[in-house]
């Protein structure tokens, strides 16, 4: 807690330490994007940071505003020794639901690292099937590096994806609204029916 009695929200280093300190080499920080979107994917980053690595500042995407974002994304991708992306498309948020979808987009992205990991820190979810030691932290965003890391390569992967989709889909203001349900969207979607990145098992997509 700071001063003021709310939570941190300065991520700091202490859980990859102490994993480092348990003999873990390869720890890497997992988080999801867009799970509450209308429309497009769930996105998920997988980081794997070194940590004599100084990231002051760095934040969880939520807390950063689109230009640093941006800089902390470009950043990152430069610096850090492995990371990638995996998504979730609509379709698989409509078959599996969207907690299933993000775990397998988080899967997708631990499986694309470079390096396989020794250990998972990952935001509040458990993902039962990949073979790894792994601890799921609540708010791990706010509170830990990699997961703020990865937090931020997603959301910066992700809002790319759905600007470059407002050209092939103008009516539903992707590019301002990436996906979420402003009432910009919503109305939109009522006038002109769901597009094929609309996730149709999501209320206010299609009509009751």
């Amino acid at each position: 807690m700071n001063r003021s009695g709310s939570p941190r929200t300065q991520p700091d280093w202490r859980w990859e330490k102490r994993a480092a300190s348990a003999g873990f080499r390869c720890i890497a920080g997992v988080d999801e994007v867009g799970r509450g979107c209308l429309a497009g994917p769930v996105v998920a980053a997988a980081v794997v940071l070194d940590q004599d690595a100084d990231f002051q500042g760095l934040r969880d995407s939520k807390m950063l505003t689109p230009k640093a974002r941006e800089r902390w994304a470009h950043r990152l991708q430069q610096e850090v020794r492995a990371w990638s992306v995996g998504k979730a498309d609509a379709g698989e948020v409509d078959r599996l639901n969207v907690l299933e979808a993000t775990r397998l987009a988080m899967q997708r992205a631990v499986r694309a690292l470079s390096e396989r990991p020794d250990l998972l820190l990952v935001d509040a979810i458990e993902l039962p099937s990949l073979d790894l030691p792994q601890g799921s932290l609540v708010r791990g965003d706010e509170r830990v590096m990699s997961i703020a890391a990865a937090s931020v390569i997603a959301k910066v992967h992700r809002d790319h994806f759905m600007s470059g989709m407002d050209a092939s889909f103008p009516r539903y203001g992707f590019l301002r609204n990436k996906g979420y349900g402003t009432l910009e969207h919503r109305r939109a979607v009522r006038r002109w029916g769901p597009c094929e990145l609309h996730r149709r098992s999501f209320c206010g997509v299609l009509p009751a």
